[in-house]
């Protein structure tokens, strides 16, 4: 009797789990705005540094997908090309991550960044 409780814990716990997930779809309006909009859309707007260095706006979807003046952040599918996840993962130079001067995202936010450009990016 001990051990059939016992093996169920563990079943338990994954239930419990389960239950208290974020079940918001992994979109750009539900996930990443969110993000964007908590670290970076204070500089990455028009007449601010973020916006004035790159020519990259953060305040939008569309901005986002159009990337930088020389070239997209995001690159659907692949994280690993995709700058924006790069920049913010602490996988550039230190002198370009982002948030610059500020503290870096949680993990959980950058993972959440990156599995979303590798589920294709969807709005």
């Amino acid at each position: 009797m001990k051990r059939t409780a016992l093996s169920a814990f563990p079943i338990l716990a994954v239930v419990l789990h389960t239950g208290c997930s974020d079940d918001r779809p992994l979109t750009y309006q539900a996930r990443i705005k969110p993000i964007l909009d908590t670290h970076c859309v204070s500089c990455h707007v028009p007449g601010k540094p973020g916006y004035e260095q790159s020519g990259l706006r953060l305040d939008s979807y569309e901005a986002l997908m159009k990337g930088a003046r020389l070239n997209p952040v995001v690159r659907p599918g692949s994280s690993l090309s995709s700058t924006l996840h790069r920049v913010v993962s602490g996988q550039l130079d230190p002198s370009i991550r982002m948030p610059h001067g500020g503290p870096m995202l949680s993990e959980e936010s950058a993972r959440m960044i990156g599995a979303w450009i590798d589920q294709g990016a969807k709005y």
